[in-house]
């Protein structure tokens, strides 16, 4: 019996062990397919518009590149498109207007929905990222908990937009 005994322990030893070491993959942004929701101009659009304060500057870095954002105002007027992002569950894309330096509407014209879960995600995600953005007033916001690839994907596409913009 001793023998089993110190075999199990030996083998529980080094199943924790694994365990402890083991690290999760990073994310990545790399196009998988799926298709994506074009809204732009149609009803159900997403989009909101505020006007806020004044703007700071900070970098965000999102899938390994860094942008800079509006610093005092530095961003030049006019709407601004970003790149349309591939996800893992599809394309998404957004749309800036920015007006006296200053971020005052967001609009998603591509978001994942493809099927109804992806629909139903971005449905309470995309407002929340919008309203993010307008608070921040920069790409460096939160991701949405359980939207995680829509999130990245918003961001870099914001990224691109600010980019346009001067910012």
């Amino acid at each position: 019996m001793p023998k089993r005994a110190s075999f199990a322990l030996v083998i529980t030893a080094a199943a924790l062990a694994l365990l402890l070491n083991f690290k999760t993959p990073a994310a990545t942004n790399a196009p998988i397919g799926g298709s994506a929701n074009t809204i732009a101009g149609a009803a159900g659009t997403t989009t909101a518009n505020v006007s806020t304060g004044s703007t700071s500057g900070s970098n965000t870095t999102t899938g390994g590149s860094t942008a800079t954002t509006s610093s005092g105002g530095s961003a030049k007027s006019g709407t601004y498109t970003g790149t349309a992002t591939q996800t893992r569950y599809g394309t998404v894309q957004v749309q800036v207007t920015v007006a006296n330096g200053k971020v005052t509407n967001v609009q998603a014209l591509q978001y994942p929905s493809s099927n109804s879960h992806s629909s139903s995600i971005s449905q309470y995600a995309v407002p929340t990222l919008i309203t993010e953005t307008l608070q921040a007033q920069s790409a460096q916001i939160n991701a949405v908990s359980g939207a995680t690839y829509t999130s990245q994907g918003f961001v870099q596409s914001l990224q691109s937009a600010l980019v346009q913009a001067g910012a």
